[in-house]
């Protein structure tokens, strides 16, 4: 699961850097035209990808998880990556209304601080570049947190695809939908991009592929709660590669915010995670 964040956090870093020249429509129309070889190279695993029961939960969880993609990509291009990753990375917050409304799940009390906490970290964490007296919050900052919304949603739709589900139908839904919802944003022009961003699509397709496979292993020895905070190392590893390889600065008030956000999603994960009793 480390090796699974790891992979995400450089999966940042190219596409970051491939939009200093494409759009981030196309990076993330890239990022899933090179996610889909492995079922179109392998035929077993493209049989086990078209092999499903609920085609409206894969649905939900294609067109959720690839529009929360591209929103999450068009924050990219015009954000610090780090900053945009952790907007993206804080939708766990938002899947505990869509499992309350969707799959009947309780909500906990005890998850009224930690959801403040996270979405006033939110805030300081997207608009404070200006620092504390200068919060900035515009059309990127918004869609950052719309990812997160929909990430929150394709998440949940995970979840209830397992019941009848294999782990490669789930990949393949969100691979093909996700390649249909950025389709219209990223397809046209990307034909005459240049060598170098040729290949940091390349290195974007590859690291996904590899975290994807990761993550999918690992969760058969981690627990919610291991695997919940674990994968917040995706946005502390993304905010110090874009210190050391971007040059990012952060505003006190933005370091503020990410701490605070990340504390608010690993106590949303905490309490999600925690047994309760059967009444």
């Amino acid at each position: 699961m480390v090796l699974s964040s790891a992979c995400f956090a450089f999966m940042a870093l190219a596409a970051k850097l491939a939009a200093g020249g494409l759009s981030g429509g196309q990076v993330a129309f890239g990022r899933f035209a090179f996610m889909l070889l492995p079922v179109v190279l392998v035929p077993p695993l493209a049989r086990k990808a078209v092999t499903f029961q609920r085609l409206d939960l894969l649905f939900y969880r294609g067109l959720f998880g690839g529009s929360a993609v591209l929103l999450y990509f068009f924050a990219l291009e015009h954000m610090p990556v780090g900053i945009a990753t952790l907007l993206n990375y804080s939708s766990p917050i938002f899947s505990v209304a869509f499992a309350a409304l969707f799959l009947g799940e309780r909500v906990d009390g005890r998850l009224l601080l930690p959801l403040i906490a996270a979405l006033s970290g939110m805030v300081l964490a997207a608009g404070g570049g200006g620092g504390l007296g200068g919060i900035r919050f515009g059309l990127w900052e918004a869609l950052g947190m719309a990812s997160a919304v929909l990430s929150g949603a394709a998440v949940t739709a995970i979840r209830a695809a397992r019941r009848t589900e294999g782990s490669w139908a789930i990949y393949g839904s969100f691979t093909i939908f996700g390649l249909l919802a950025t389709a219209p944003f990223g397809a046209r022009g990307l034909g005459a991009a240049t060598s170098r961003e040729w290949l940091l699509l390349a290195a974007v397709g590859a690291f996904s592929i590899v975290a994807q496979l990761l993550m999918t292993y690992a969760y058969r020895w981690v627990t919610n709660l291991q695997a919940g905070v674990v994968n917040q190392l995706t946005v502390v590893l993304s905010l110090l590669l874009g210190v050391v390889f971007l040059g990012d600065r952060l505003a006190p008030v933005q370091i503020v915010g990410s701490l605070l956000t990340l504390a608010g999603v690993v106590g949303v994960v905490a309490v999600q995670s925690t047994p309760r009793a059967v009444e």
